[in-house]
């Protein structure tokens, strides 16, 4: 048995007792599409100058096996909506269902089911100093009263799935950011669980570790068919991981859709300004340039070409680009390509008389004319 299957077995722990809420939840997980769904789910909170709303009337669902993103400015409501899935966040209105039961339904031992099979990574690891990386890993265990033998089975399948078999009694202190969350994902693992919440997980990290960590997980939900929730204020940690994403602006659900859509053509104000720091923009030296008419003099006009990934799979056709004609020029620009679809912009310059021509060969609200250069003289 591959060591993935056996974290999903659960190796190494002792069968517990599952109230008849949890078994009513998984009877009815196998009759559900969604994994976790949010109907009209509202909190709010008492404030000085009235009620801060941090979620207005948000529905949606998870599907089961998915990685979904959650991502708003600060203040959006995101943790509050992910804390809403193991309980640790009561909704003043609507419902959230995990597996087809209301979470808000469950009495004491039901919500210890559910948080056993929900686990969670938090931005700031909340290790414990005194602990070792062992320790801390079956902590959860040791309190649910899994045999010394059985935890340590279990801790040291988990830190060789996470890559710190060789760290197992070295204390956190001693530990990079990147060591430390990969503790943090490990103790998440430790029960089995059939959800991961990551609560700003890549946050504190450096760019290089950001993505050990995501592909790490994107690792751990394959092997594993997890569910993975995560919520973060950064769209290249959605375009790495994500299968759809959710867009929270001020408590409320404004985007949802698949990210390669959701990045090709934004629909929400609040999307887009989220883009905006991944987008190439218009060089300074060439927006230095750029005046917003040639008055019928001689120049050329900049135009940017916009492709959302709707082309098809088979990306970009340099047939396509070639048609723009042996006078225009490649000017700024790129092409990313997202779960199979590229997409990006291209910036060109072309003599002003072909702009009409040109525009014709493509999606009318793809083109954009950012601007003119007059012709030297």
């Amino acid at each position: 048995m591959s060591l993935a299957a056996l974290i999903r077995a659960g190796v190494g722990l002792a069968p517990r007792a599952r109230s008849d809420a949890a078994t009513t939840t998984a009877d009815a997980g196998r009759a559900s599409a969604a994994h976790i769904a949010f109907h009209q789910v509202g909190r709010h909170y008492p404030g000085a100058a009235g009620p801060v709303r941090a979620l207005q009337e948000v529905s949606f669902e998870v599907r089961r096996g998915e990685v979904f993103g959650i991502i708003g400015r600060s203040g959006a409501g995101k943790s509050t909506l992910l804390r809403t899935v193991n309980a640790l966040e009561r909704p003043d209105a609507g419902t959230v269902k995990v597996n087809g039961v209301d979470v808000g339904s469950l009495d004491e031992d039901g919500l210890v089911a559910l948080r056993r099979r929900v686990g969670m990574i938090f931005q700031h690891f909340n290790l414990l100093s005194a602990k070792t990386v062992r320790d801390n890993v079956g902590l959860p265990l040791r309190v649910a009263g899994v045999p010394p033998q059985r935890v340590r089975e279990r801790v040291d399948a988990l830190l060789a799935l996470v890559g710190l078999a060789d760290k197992a009694d070295v204390y956190p202190a001693k530990l990079s950011g990147g060591q430390k969350q990969r503790v943090g994902i490990a103790r998440a693992l430790v029960h089995a669980p059939e959800i991961l919440l990551c609560d700003e997980a890549t946050s504190a990290l450096d760019p290089e570790t950001t993505q050990s960590i995501l592909a790490l997980l994107r690792e751990v939900s394959a092997s594993m068919g997890l569910t993975v929730v995560l919520i973060t204020h950064d769209m290249a940690v959605i375009r790495e991981i994500c299968d759809r994403v959710l867009v929270l602006d001020q408590g409320r659900a404004v985007e949802l859709g698949e990210v390669w859509r959701v990045f090709g053509s934004p629909q929400a104000e609040a999307t887009r300004a989220l883009l905006r720091p991944l987008q190439h923009g218009v060089p300074p030296d060439l927006a230095q340039q750029l005046v917003e008419d040639l008055h019928g003099a001689p120049g050329h006009a900049v135009l940017s070409l916009r492709f959302t990934g709707a082309e098809g799979p088979q990306g970009v056709s340099l047939q396509a680009l070639a048609a723009l004609g042996p006078q225009a020029t490649l000017l700024h620009g790129g092409l990313d390509r997202i779960r199979g679809h590229a997409q990006g912009e291209l910036l060109v310059a072309l003599p002003a008389h072909d702009v009409a021509r040109v525009r014709g060969l493509f999606k009318d609200e793809l083109t954009k004319v950012i601007g003119y250069v007059p012709a030297r003289a």
